[in-house]
């Protein structure tokens, strides 16, 4: 065989094996399906579901579905082209006064302790190869609250994660960015919260829906431990914790 016959068959016999590689990163397309398992999760997915509502917000105890569903939502509405893309965020208490300089990697890599919870959800539906594509596309995006001033989110499913930890200021300044086309789902345990009460900005934007009272494109659903859906285990801990 001449050289030339070898190399093309060599080359053949490595795009044979990348196709092979390529296709073993590529999901069995899923569809998403939004099931309740509480009446509180009905009403959430309800809320999710409905287009005239564009800022949800939900609270209760861990292991709820608050983040899971809100997730769960997002790449159904992804999915069925009704926004272009999914956006992530969540206060980084703790590290710095949210300061992500100091960490190595892009803001992504800064970003990946606390989206972690997040990209679970994803990678249920979308390989690693693909979330890799999507996040290069931005078709997800990784949004760190101290770096949304000034932006608008058209076409969107934002995931505001962990608000708890939130401030006023940075609650008012995320609903702010709403934009055509989007929808932003605040979700947090104020009974986690790592800010007093005087400063946490979930507690104060829930109480200040719950005065207003005629809210066309906000509402929200406080979740109890009978929602519940993790382990069994995980209501007693709480109730052993005194948080049931």
């Amino acid at each position: 065989m001449s050289k030339k016959k070898k190399r093309i068959a060599q080359e053949q016999q490595q795009e044979q094996r990348s196709e092979r590689s390529f296709n073993q990163y590529i999901k069995e397309r899923k569809t998403v399906n939004l099931i309740p398992k509480s009446l509180n999760q009905e009403h959430y997915i309800d809320l999710l579901t409905n287009q005239t509502k564009n800022i949800v917000f939900a609270t209760g105890p861990a292991g709820t579905g608050k983040t899971f569903l809100a997730m769960l939502a997002g790449i159904k509405a992804y999915k069925e082209h009704q926004v272009s893309r999914i956006i992530l965020t969540r206060p980084a208490v703790g590290v710095d006064d949210e300061k992500h300089g100091f960490l190595p990697g892009n803001i992504n890599a800064k970003m990946e302790p606390w989206t972690k919870p997040l990209f679970d959800v994803i990678s249920e539906y979308y390989s690693p190869r693909e979330i890799a594509h999507m996040l290069d596309d931005q078709a997800i995006e990784i949004s760190p609250l101290a770096f949304m001033r000034g932006r608008t989110f058209k076409g969107a499913w934002v995931v505001a994660d962990e608000m708890q930890n939130a401030t006023p200021g940075q609650i008012k300044m995320l609903l702010t960015r709403l934009g055509e086309g989007s929808k932003i789902v605040v979700t947090g345990d104020t009974r986690q919260a790592d800010r007093s009460d005087s400063d946490n900005g979930l507690l104060d934007f829930k109480g200040l829906v719950e005065r207003y009272q005629q809210s066309k494109y906000v509402a929200g659903v406080e979740f109890e431990g009978k929602d519940i859906a993790r382990h069994p285990a995980v209501r007693e801990i709480l109730s052993i914790y005194g948080e049931d």
